[in-house]
């Protein structure tokens, strides 16, 4: 049995091996690497359409209706006044779904914003006395959404003007019933939606702490959840299945991709700004998690967010390194552990076609492809990076953080709930988890961070209310334990100098390593693997204008009785 400090020590060399896969995707410090949050040069310059993550899921306490979160604006300090966060009036916010896998949308969702500012030259305050309600007229600063969505390639149909946006959370002494304020938000239509726009604390949770000389030189700066206190602006949809499902029929096609993407306005030469339908430019997308920011080196990063989906595997390069990682076999030469056999088609299965036996890849099961519908027409289908979910998979009553991996068919990579532990099912997976069927234990500990720091909501929205308070509070600079006996980072030319404990081999681990020589190697190999693998991020750009014309279905099968203008 392991020591307790064997174990921390894997738990620390877990973290290094995260901060490799940043070091080697170029992370600046100026920005905590997330999902995606600050990933991109361009993107990190206007964070009001940065996208930082996306969930799809099933909705536990609502069967037949499926709900899509989708995150903006990474790193928000709670404290950070007198404007707070507010979304963008001159951009668009999507919500993309692809049923038949052609890799282009069939269902877009689309969030616009405007701004009711009362303050005028009179005052600078957010608000200026206590706000009760959502309508308040304490509350000076306020935003409202119109949603529109369009279904089959069909024109947009406003479903909801005016509808509430939850404001920034100021604090206790301005909004003393925060949660009164986010219930009013939430909008209920015809047809049985539910929509919210509003400011949520980020679920994201993971540890990477890299930027202090590799988690402070003795690695022992891990188990801290980096995003903990931070808050995000977050647009949710909850809609019945039938309304995102091929031929609105979620028995026979039950599996729908999703991912988001935010658009501006494109600017011509001349400085005008252009806002005519032709003339949207898309800024940012985001499907699976960890995409962009771990592994695309800074001159690709904007084209990551720029590509649609349906060219991603016209790039063949990366598509030849998610298939063939370089990283494994670097960290096989240099530890001895040995990387899985190449092609990786477990990982093109993983992040680019969906879980399916019609595709021919090694993992024998049909669960997330679209391939897998009853009415796909097989020669249109296109490999690419989205988020897969398939409907039919009922909610678990307890979810296990690592999903499929985990034997819990409803958690990632089938859909992204809030409670998934990404980071960890991730490196699981690069490490050949989904060939094998069986856990590297090497791994067991990942980054330390195994659920959020703040518990979720039992229903729509589902994520947490936002923080309050300062993230400086004195649990973020200073705290972290030093010893100046802690082992540093051992040299790239040798593995670890302890010797004297021994483990059972694990996946691609010879017989004779040292514990610390499996846990470097094998964790160093899959995160920056992850690195390799997920460079088809590098692929993204320029979302296809909606066409034009009469639509098949103008309408979702649950909004026949037509839009509605106001919130109900």
């Amino acid at each position: 049995m392991r020591s307790s400090r064997t174990r921390r020590r894997g738990t620390a060399l877990a973290a290094l091996g995260l901060a490799l896969a940043a070091g080697v995707a170029g992370l600046g410090p100026s920005g905590a690497g997330a999902s995606s949050h600050r990933e991109a040069p361009l993107i990190a310059a206007d964070p009001a359409v940065d996208n930082t993550d996306v969930y799809a899921f099933a909705s536990p306490d609502r069967p037949g209706y499926a709900t899509f979160v989708a995150n903006f604006i990474p790193i928000e300090e709670p404290n950070d006044g007198p404007n707070f966060y507010p979304f963008a009036t001159d951009a668009v916010y999507n919500i993309n779904i692809d049923n038949n896998g052609d890799a282009r949308p069939d269902v877009v969702y689309r969030w616009t914003f405007h701004n009711i500012d009362k303050r005028g030259g009179s005052t600078f305050l957010y608000n200026n006395g206590p706000v009760t309600s959502i309508a308040d007229e304490n509350l000076l600063f306020r935003q409202t959404y119109t949603l529109q969505a369009s279904f089959n390639g069909g024109p947009f149909q406003t479903r909801v003007s005016n509808a509430p946006v939850a404001p920034s959370r100021v604090g206790p002494a301005s909004m003393p019933d925060y949660a009164k304020l986010r219930n009013q938000a939430v909008t209920t239509l015809p047809g049985g939606w539910k929509i919210f726009a509003g400011q949520a604390d980020d679920p994201f949770f993971l540890d990477l702490r890299v930027f202090d000389l590799l988690y402070g030189g003795n690695l022992k700066e891990v188990g801290q959840d980096t995003l903990g206190g931070y808050n995000v602006n977050t647009i949710a949809i909850q809609v019945p299945f039938k309304d995102v499902a091929l031929n609105a029929d979620a028995k026979r096609n039950p599996v729908i991709g999703t991912w988001s993407t935010a658009e501006r306005p494109r600017v011509r030469i001349t400085g005008k700004t252009t806002t005519s339908t032709k003339d949207w430019v898309q800024v940012s997308r985001l499907g699976n998690p960890l995409v962009n920011e771990v592994v695309v080196p800074s001159g690709l990063k904007d084209a990551f967010n720029a590509l649609p989906p349906d060219k991603d595997a016209s790039v063949a390069p990366v598509v030849a390194r998610v298939k063939d990682p370089e990283v494994p076999k670097l960290i096989q030469g240099i530890y001895g552990v040995k990387a899985p056999a190449t092609p990786r088609n477990d990982l093109v299965e993983i992040f680019l076609t969906g879980l399916t036996t019609k595709a021919g890849g090694p993992i024998k099961a049909d669960l997330n492809s679209q391939l897998n519908n009853a009415d796909v027409n097989p020669s249109a289908f296109r490999p690419s990076e989205m988020l897969r979910l398939n409907l039919s998979v009922k909610p678990t009553a307890k979810p296990n953080r690592l999903g499929v991996l985990g034997g819990d068919l409803q958690g990632f990579p089938n859909g992204r709930r809030l409670t998934d532990d990404v980071v960890d099912i991730e490196l699981q997976a690069l490490e050949g988890a989904a060939q094998t069927g069986k856990l590297v234990s090497a791994l067991a500990a990942g980054d330390g961070v195994n659920s959020n720091d703040r518990a979720f909501g039992t229903s729509f929205p589902y994520v947490a209310l936002p923080n309050v308070g300062a993230v400086n509070n004195g649990t973020s600079a200073g705290n972290f334990s030093q010893s100046s006996t802690a082992a540093l980072t051992p040299p790239r030319s040798a593995p670890p100098a302890e010797q004297s404990v021994r483990t059972a081999p694990v996946a691609y681990s010879s017989h004779d390593d040292t514990m610390n020589t499996v846990i470097t190697a094998t964790l160093g190999a899959v995160a920056v693997a992850l690195a390799a693998l997920l460079i088809v991020g590098w692929l993204m750009r320029r979302r296809r204008p909606t066409a034009a014309g009469t639509p098949q279905n103008p309408l979702p099968p649950s909004a026949a009785s037509g839009p509605d203008k106001s919130p109900a």
